[in-house]
């Protein structure tokens, strides 16, 4: 029907989507995804291997992206590294004047051009929401994540980039390739963590196959949340998760070594101080009963309701 909402949308507005939570290596790679239980296993390797590699893109759009508002676009790559004033002082060269804004890049790698304060002010939002949606921050927020989100957000930077930079940048700009298309999987430092649809998706231990619905490995219960891992083809089995957090291992072992002090002190402690503890006192029961030390005693009361005497509520 015209203007509807899909099976899918309209599930999720209902909140009874599959919940995903994806994983890849590291704590850092791993967002949240929704999706149905009719899907084929094969398109939701497909859909959660573009929000990953979306996730890589904005990541490597925030490291460099925040070096462009600093110290402007890259050199050539036959020229990274060098410094241009000792460059220039070595040929007897004077070097034409600089604007307002430049920043010299202490590393060589950008030419210091930076853009008018506004324009750095722009860009830098830009990159911080992006990397804020893109964060695993998410996840503890429990905001799964879209594809159409994370293309919104670089289409956002696009924008800052081109009003930082009117005439564009220079295309051997990591910045300028990661907006106009994402990189490819390689063994380079950057492609490595990149996958395509060969990747494979693991629960429970076990592979879900491309050939299978979701609800074959999950069953059919839309409100069922789902802790999968990705692996490249080949790469076998995810190591299993540790039962316990960090964190958790911390605190025990603080525990344990607060323990263990205690106890070293006690074996080294030979007198008999503790004597005048109230534990150690053999009359505790009976100076309770009586109201002997704090102890309210025990009433009893007579005939005809009033305490009086032995019969009337006289505390032992």
């Amino acid at each position: 029907a015209g203007g509807g909402l899909s099976a899918r949308e309209s599930r999720r507005t209902r909140g009874t989507m599959v919940l995903i939570h994806c994983k890849y290596k590291g704590e850092e790679q791993q967002f949240l995804y929704e999706t149905t239980v009719e899907i084929g296993v094969k398109d939701l390797i497909k859909e959660l291997v573009e929000v990953h590699n979306l996730r890589l893109r904005i990541q490597r759009l925030k490291s460099e992206g925040d070096d462009l508002a600093t110290h402007g676009p890259c050199k050539p790559l036959d020229k990274q590294g060098l410094d241009e004033d000792i460059q220039a002082e070595a040929d007897g060269v004077e070097l034409p004047p600089r604007g307002p804004t430049y920043c010299k890049d202490p590393i060589g790698k950008r030419t210091g051009e930076a853009p008018v304060p506004q324009a750095q002010a722009t860009l830098r939002k830009a990159l911080d929401d992006a990397a804020a949606a893109a964060s695993k921050k998410q996840v503890e927020a429990k905001h799964p994540l879209t594809k159409r989100e994370l293309v919104e957000h670089i289409d956002l930077i696009r924008g800052a980039v081109m009003i930082a930079y009117p005439m564009g940048l220079p295309e051997y700009d990591p910045v300028r390739i990661d907006i106009e298309e994402d990189e490819k999987p390689s063994e380079t430092p950057i492609g490595i963590d990149i996958l395509d649809e060969t990747a494979q998706l693991w629960w429970a231990g076990k592979q879900m196959l491309p050939g299978n619905k979701l609800s074959v490995h999950v069953g059919r219960n839309e409100k069922t949340k789902v802790v999968a891992k990705l692996t490249k083809k080949g790469a076998g089995a995810p190591q299993r998760e540790n039962p316990i957090t960090p964190e958790e291992h911390k605190a025990m072992l603080a525990y344990y070594h607060k323990r263990q002090e205690e106890m070293k002190h006690l074996e080294q402690n030979d007198e008999d101080d503790y004597t005048n503890s109230a534990w150690a006192n053999s009359r505790a029961l009976k100076n309770h009963f009586s109201g002997v030390g704090g102890g309210r005693g025990v009433a009893y009361r007579g005939l005809g309701g009033r305490s009086s005497g032995f019969n009337g509520g006289q505390t032992f």
